[in-house]
């Protein structure tokens, strides 16, 4: 089994590249790479509260090489409560990407296990998430099942 960490700061542009992987791996190549430098301050400023509302949790590549082999990210999101779970606390995982050469080893079954430890922690009882079709059996065997929630999008 994968022994999977928390991701720290310092993981930013390894965990920005994992997710051009799990991009690229649902779409074909993603439309442009220059998106990429922009979005490491998130993960840089976000992971570098350990009490904060965001958490990676890493599988490291053999041979010490500083590079990741898979990781998974995830939120705690506050909300307004409602009739299923009063607090409104939810989580959100996304980001779960493995390097293509790395997948089948259970190296993102750790990540999100230990995501999912870390959600437990906090109390989130309603964790959510959004489904490749590659990634919905990991998901099924972890106890995920599919909504029939009628999402919908406004990009502006």
């Amino acid at each position: 089994m994968s022994d999977a960490r928390p991701a720290t700061s310092e993981d930013a542009v390894e965990l920005v590249r994992l997710r051009k992987v799990m991009f690229d791996s649902m779409d074909g190549a993603t439309a442009a790479a220059d998106w990429q430098p922009a979005v490491v301050a998130t993960p840089r400023e976000r992971l570098a509260d350990p009490e904060g509302d965001l958490a990676a949790f890493v599988v490291e590549r053999p041979g010490g090489t500083g590079s990741l082999a898979a990781c998974a990210v995830g939120a705690v999101e506050h909300r307004l409560g409602g009739p299923r779970d009063p607090s409104g606390v939810c989580g959100h995982v996304f980001s779960v990407a493995t390097d293509p050469d790395m997948r089948r080893l259970g190296h993102s079954r750790a990540c999100v296990e230990a995501l999912l430890g870390w959600f437990r922690a906090r109390g989130v009882r309603r964790i959510d998430l959004n489904a490749s079709d590659e990634g919905a059996p990991l998901y099924a065997s972890l106890g995920f099942v599919r909504t029939p929630s009628p999402a919908m999008r406004l990009t502006l």
